[in-house]
């Protein structure tokens, strides 16, 4: 089941198999369905998901009840609402899949267990944070600091075939402006 996060976690620490023996108990694997919920507005985020295939997307409705796209996750990606996931509150976001996806769940009641039992997993989620942190911070100077154009051909620099996974509507979101913006920025290619 958990062969895809083993090879993630790898990447970041060095463990055992016994290690991950004892991390499989806390996994759970789930299958969303394109246009699925894994959590929507008013209910308490009480997982974080690990994409082992397909894309989801976090986003929020604005005060003018336009869909604000703030995260993608695709392979190999965590996605979370962070603060409703940590302190067990009401969410503000909906995550999404934008295409079938399947996930594997790791749920805010076994972090303390399998942190105890597995203390180099701090470390893993630590860095992961990190460059969640990172890229979030880099996409909001994007937003503030480039034009519209700019914003959207370096994305379709960095990940040229996951802007063609991705719904229009959603990519456009995600980068700031409205799908027929987008749709005369890709016409004058």
């Amino acid at each position: 089941m958990g062969s895809a996060l083993f090879k993630h976690i790898n990447k970041f620490i060095n463990w055992s198999t016994d290690e991950q023996e004892i991390l499989a108990p806390f996994l759970q694997s789930l299958s969303v369905k394109k246009k699925g919920f894994l959590l929507e507005q008013g209910h308490t985020c009480r997982a974080n998901y690990f994409v082992v295939k397909g894309c989801l997307r976090l986003y929020f409705i604005d005060i003018k009840g336009a869909e604000q796209t703030t995260q993608f996750a695709i392979e190999n990606w965590w996605i979370t609402d962070l603060t409703s996931f940590l302190f067990q509150e009401h969410s503000e976001f909906y995550i999404q899949a934008a295409e079938p996806t399947e996930v594997i769940a790791i749920e805010n009641h076994h972090y303390d267990e399998m942190f105890r039992k597995l203390p180099k997993l701090e470390r893993y989620f630590r860095l992961i944070l990190q460059k969640n942190h990172q890229a979030s911070q880099r996409r909001i100077k994007f937003l503030y600091s480039q034009t519209a154009e700019v914003r959207y051909r370096h994305f379709n620099q960095l990940f040229p075939e996951f802007v063609q996974r991705v719904p229009q509507y959603m990519l456009a979101s995600y980068l700031g402006f409205t799908p027929e913006f987008l749709s005369k920025i890709r016409a004058k290619k």
